[in-house]
């Protein structure tokens, strides 16, 4: 089977995969407010948060419990409330792809030929703050280190550091809650968010 070429996947129209079980994903848009200093970006939204339009909407996702233990993001409050708290603390939140196909919603299921990365170049250029990128876990650094950072420019590649934190997705159960917090405060911590004291 030839590679499919990413011109192939144009419109924001799921379709079948070639074998019927998969069909083209579309990511949402990013969630950022100005001064942010760290992003932070996945892979592809899990089929429950593209359901609900929401990031991390699986219950047993514990992105928002590491996100409320580092930053003061109340779980208990709405998804509104939850974003908005995170943003301004210099948080933003995006995906590395805008498309690919994937059965499931396991990052290993998803089809390298079919991945189709956001347009995170023009994303930081318009938004100069941010200096530091937090992968939340290892294919969101794959596939940006794979389709992203080789298009960089210099003046990018000079102001970004990046870091790979473990995926808070329920499939890393191997990583318990306080192992997840402890390595994403480390993650973020050179980015400058405003992260609470004591």
């Amino acid at each position: 089977m030839g590679r499919r070429s990413k011109q192939e996947f144009r419109a924001d129209t799921p379709r079948p995969d070639e074998d019927g079980t998969c069909i083209q994903l579309t990511s949402m848009d990013p969630l950022v407010a100005p001064g942010c200093r760290v992003l932070i970006l996945g892979s592809m939204p899990g089929q429950v948060s593209l359901d609900s339009g929401e990031y991390y909407a699986h219950p047993q996702n514990r992105f928002w419990r590491v996100m409320e233990a580092i930053f003061g993001v109340s779980t208990a409050g709405s998804y509104d409330q939850r974003t908005s708290h995170l943003t301004l603390a210099g948080v933003a939140v995006w995906d590395v792809l805008k498309h690919c196909s994937r059965d499931g919603s396991l990052d290993s299921s998803i089809l390298a030929d079919t991945e189709v990365p956001n347009d995170l170049m023009d994303f930081m250029k318009r938004h100069r703050t941010i200096d530091r990128v937090v992968f939340n876990g290892r294919k969101a650094a794959k596939s940006f280190h794979r389709l992203v950072a080789h298009d960089l420019p210099d003046e990018l590649r000079n102001r970004l550091s990046c870091d790979v934190a473990p995926s808070t997705s329920p499939a890393n159960a191997r990583a318990t809650l306080p192992v997840l917090i402890d390595a994403w405060r480390k993650a973020v911590a050179e980015s400058g968010a405003d992260e609470p004291s004591g």
